[in-house]
């Protein structure tokens, strides 16, 4: 299966918001509880420095997308921010490892110098090993800082890398 990493369309908004309200259905990942719908999924995705997805060349269909925006502003807005989805049919694919590597280009492309992770869950055991195979520095951790869907507390650890 070929992947195509690339610019989100608004015809790719449908799948776009499947995809990101499955995450945050999951309770396990993003720090968001609220889902989007359309009218709230056009205007975030569209809100973002960058919003890309991931295509399967063969059906067309969306199977994961990243968000690529500011981590903060003034002196510290040359660090960028992303976040990352990828549906859970197209999980195991190495399709998480396509859209980091994109992000990490664009985020240099738009002028960032470095790509922060604020909140990764400690037992996404998943996305750590692969931002540390991509070159990205856990700044520590924090304990408690994330509350599972289920209410329970999870460390997290952010993440860190030069652009």
């Amino acid at each position: 299966m070929e992947i195509i990493i690339r610019a989100y369309e608004e015809k790719d908004l449908p799948q776009m918001i499947h995809i990101w309200n499955e995450v945050v259905e999951e309770g396990i990942a993003f720090p968001q509880e609220e889902l989007l719908t359309p009218e709230s999924g056009k205007q975030f995705f569209a809100s973002q420095t960058c919003s890309a997805v991931a295509v399967n060349a063969d059906s067309g269909a969306i199977c994961g997308l990243y968000i690529l925006h500011p981590n903060n502003v003034g002196r510290c807005g040359h660090i960028c921010n992303a976040s990352y989805a990828v549906s859970s049919e197209s999980r195991g694919l190495h399709i998480g490892e396509k859209l980091v590597s994109d992000c990490l280009i664009r985020g240099k492309q738009h002028g960032f110098r470095v790509l922060q992770f604020n909140a990764v869950v400690a037992t996404n055991i998943h996305a750590r090993h692969l931002y540390e195979r991509l070159g990205f520095v856990q700044l520590g951790t924090i304990p408690g800082g994330f509350r599972m869907k289920d209410g329970h507390f999870e460390d997290i650890c952010p993440y860190y890398r030069e652009l």
